[in-house]
């Protein structure tokens, strides 16, 4: 059990069977009265936020969650595929609960899935993933003013802004928390 003296930013709860991460959390003693704590937590299993307030003292449940390391394999009809690295057991997850990181998912990249009770509910990719440059405007010569970009479509079909120096085939490294181009890759 966890009390409202444990609420702080990403610790994850459970409330009516429901995991939830917290976002944010003010403890607030006014001059009368009881002192609570104003949370805004988001659900782990469909992405709903709620703005939820806690008398100090109240408990809730520590949800019953783990994380396992994976490797993504591929996409049939409507899942895509995971297999442990460890059990090399496998598990369908179906679209939306990749919804949120589709875009940096290729085949054989290594993820952390999350389970809720046994049952996969959300998948983490790394920090930093390596796409290959699927298509992009050639850049001219001449078009050299400092911090000039264009746009590049990586092999996820995601769109990224590119130093204009960048050419199909080569491989970028993109942060997945913004989605945004880090640097080029050299290549072995």
């Amino acid at each position: 059990m966890l009390t409202t003296k444990d609420f702080r930013k990403n610790l994850k709860i459970e409330i009516d069977g429901v995991p939830y991460v917290i976002i944010d959390a003010q403890h607030v003693k006014p001059g009368k009265g009881v002192a609570f704590v104003k949370t805004r937590i988001k659900s782990l299993l469909d992405g709903r936020v709620l703005d939820e307030t806690f008398r100090s003292g109240d408990k809730v449940d520590a949800p019953n969650l783990e994380a396992r390391q994976m490797q993504y394999l591929y996409q049939d009809d409507t899942h895509y595929v995971f297999m442990d690295n460890d059990t090399y057991e496998q598990i369908r997850l179906n679209r939306s609960a990749l919804e949120e990181v589709l875009d940096y998912m290729k085949d054989n990249l290594e993820v952390e899935v999350l389970f809720h009770n046994g049952k996969p509910i959300s998948v983490d990719v790394p920090t930093f993933v390596e796409l290959v440059v699927t298509e992009t405007e050639p850049g001219f010569a001449g078009d050299t003013a400092q911090g000039a970009t264009k746009s590049a479509t990586l092999e996820t079909g995601l769109t990224v802004d590119v130093p204009l120096y960048m050419e199909t085939g080569e491989v970028v490294k993109v942060d997945t928390r913004s989605g945004e181009f880090v640097e080029r890759v050299k290549q072995k």
